[in-house]
């Protein structure tokens, strides 16, 4: 009986010791790029937005198989975007390029920049991006130009916005 009760003590242990373990996801912006929940609103969405498009705020899921989400509102009324994005390291400093191929509301596809900073435990994201199809006239920022750069630098920063990681 007494050998019995040690190799039930056995058992239990070795079960409990073989729990499955929890694997915290941690956000890599070197790795994961855009991938994660983001969100602006107030005085980081950019001026164009907010000026043109009274825009008071967006939240922004991209997600790791290459979909996106976004919501924008304005006055509390929302506007869903759905679409596809393909990111890419620039090479210059901590610069991502993207092509967003949205297919809803309307398919549009836009080009820009992004660059994610650690900011204490959080990280925010500076983004700009125009519509290059249909064509109106507008031309991607680039990397090696920074932040400002849209239409060869004619918007400056009215075209910037800044995210919060969620």
């Amino acid at each position: 009986m007494r050998k019995l009760f040690f190799i039930l003590i056995a058992v239990a242990t070795l079960f409990s010791a073989c729990k499955k373990s929890e694997v915290e996801d941690v956000y890599n912006p070197a790795e994961d790029g855009i991938v994660g929940n983001w969100v602006s609103k107030g005085a980081d969405v950019a001026p164009l937005l907010a000026t043109y498009f009274k825009v008071d705020s967006i939240t922004a899921d991209f997600k790791s198989n290459n979909t996106y989400a976004v919501v924008s509102y304005s006055g509390g009324t929302p506007t869903n975007y759905v679409g596809t994005f393909v990111q890419t390291k620039s090479g210059t400093g901590a610069i991502w390029t993207i092509k967003l191929n949205q297919s809803t509301p309307s398919a549009v596809t836009s080009e820009g920049i992004f660059e994610i900073t650690k900011v204490g435990e959080g990280y925010t994201m500076k983004y700009e991006v125009v519509q290059t199809e249909p064509d109106i006239g507008a031309t991607p920022p680039t990397a090696s130009a920074g932040f400002g750069s849209s239409n060869g630098g004619a918007l400056g920063q009215n075209n910037v916005q800044k995210f919060v990681k969620r």
